[in-house]
């Protein structure tokens, strides 16, 4: 980490007023460090070519330096990090965007933000069955090795964590508010958790509350971080497209899970498979899809595997999951019990069946047989 002082600079001109990504990095390059910048005159400042509300933005820095010093001491509390641009420990991925945050809050574990990661993003007004595949996608992948990223969010962000955790894998939260804040207040306990056995991340300093605005900054945190995007379900005006949409920026891979086409939350997805975004029906397309890691070797799935469809039809195990349906619709969880599957191949199976059209999600988490297939 860099020096107290160095860093006490750091934080002084990220918190000055109209001071973001791009206008902290002409800074840097003209002056060569934060300290070297706040040194300078106004006039220095305009002689190496800054814009003037670069030049003048610390007029009143009364307000940037008290900051820092709360910044400061949050950092000094167990489990609390401060990483600048500069810092060994900064997570290349985000180091490669075109606006990197020069200032990173972390609570937790820092070396996880440079493990290989999945961002699993989605609707806040999600379906139970969308939060169910969150839950089974990430629980599967988490223990495929991936780290499960996600915005802290009700809804399918909250059942990404919570299937990372479930599994025994890593997970990254990166909010939108200041390291100090939890939001929604609702998932204090999720995050204390996720500190436990990840971090929470953010570019904004402490004492920063929720403002519109921050959440598509944070979401193309969530993306850059990440070797790609898995949109569970979205509407066709979702912050989880945005997230997808920075993904594209950044060069990282798009997935989506396709859904009803009477789901409004699965429009999202619809759209972007359109656009071409790799359609995923099970945790093995995700692996598939993924980049190799840096020493050469693709994620690997965990040793237990969903079974695939044979060639002209299904394997066995279709068959018997069919018959544990039934003809009345049935919960997941009295599925889990006649089939003996664990909740990752279940998802996975029912998803494919659901687009074979042979089994619906209908209301209450519940899952009944839409179809007849011919035997013999």
């Amino acid at each position: 980490m860099t020096d107290t002082r160095g860093l006490r600079d750091w934080l002084v001109l990220w918190r000055l007023p109209g001071i973001g990504p791009r206008r902290f990095a002409h800074a840097l390059a003209a002056f060569g460090s934060p300290g070297a910048f706040l040194a300078a005159s106004e006039s220095q400042r305009r002689a190496a070519g800054l814009p003037e509300p670069i030049c003048t933005a610390d007029r009143e820095a009364g307000a940037a330096e008290a900051g820092a010093e709360a910044d400061l001491r949050w950092a000094d509390a167990a489990g609390h990090h401060i990483l600048t641009l500069r810092d060994p420990g900064y997570p290349r991925q985000l180091a490669e965007l075109a606006d990197p945050p020069p200032v990173l809050f972390i609570t937790g574990d820092p070396a996880w933000l440079t493990t290989p990661q999945l961002a699993v993003v989605g609707a806040r007004h999600a379906s139970a069955g969308g939060l169910d595949n969150a839950h089974a996608f990430a629980r599967y992948l988490g223990a495929a090795g991936l780290t499960i990223t996600s915005g802290l969010a009700v809804g399918i962000d909250g059942a990404a964590h919570r299937g990372a955790l479930a599994g025994g894998g890593g997970t990254v939260a990166v909010t939108a508010t200041g390291p100090d804040r939890v939001y929604p207040a609702r998932h204090a306990a999720l995050a204390r958790e996720i500190a436990a056995q990840g971090a929470l991340v953010t570019e904004l300093p402490t004492g920063t509350g929720v403002q519109r605005e921050h959440f598509p900054r944070r979401n193309r945190l969530i993306s850059g971080l990440a070797l790609g995007v898995l949109v569970v379900e979205a509407g066709v005006r979702s912050g989880s497209l945005g997230t997808a949409r920075h993904a594209l920026e950044q060069g990282r891979e798009v997935l989506a899970i396709p859904g009803s086409i009477h789901n409004p939350v699965a429009r999202g997805c619809h759209a972007l498979i359109r656009e071409g975004a790799k359609l995923v029906e099970s945790a093995g397309d995700v692996l598939e899809e993924l980049p190799p890691l840096g020493d050469g070797e693709a994620v690997a799935a965990p040793a237990e595997a969903v079974p695939a469809e044979a060639e002209n039809g299904f394997d066995p195990a279709y068959d018997r999951l069919l018959e544990a349906l039934g003809h009345d619709p049935v919960p997941f969880d009295a599925l889990l019990q006649r089939t003996a599957l664990t909740p990752d191949a279940l998802s996975s199976m029912l998803l494919r069946l659901e687009l074979k059209g042979l089994v619906t999600a209908v209301e209450g988490g519940r899952y009944a047989r839409s179809g007849n297939r011919a035997r013999g």
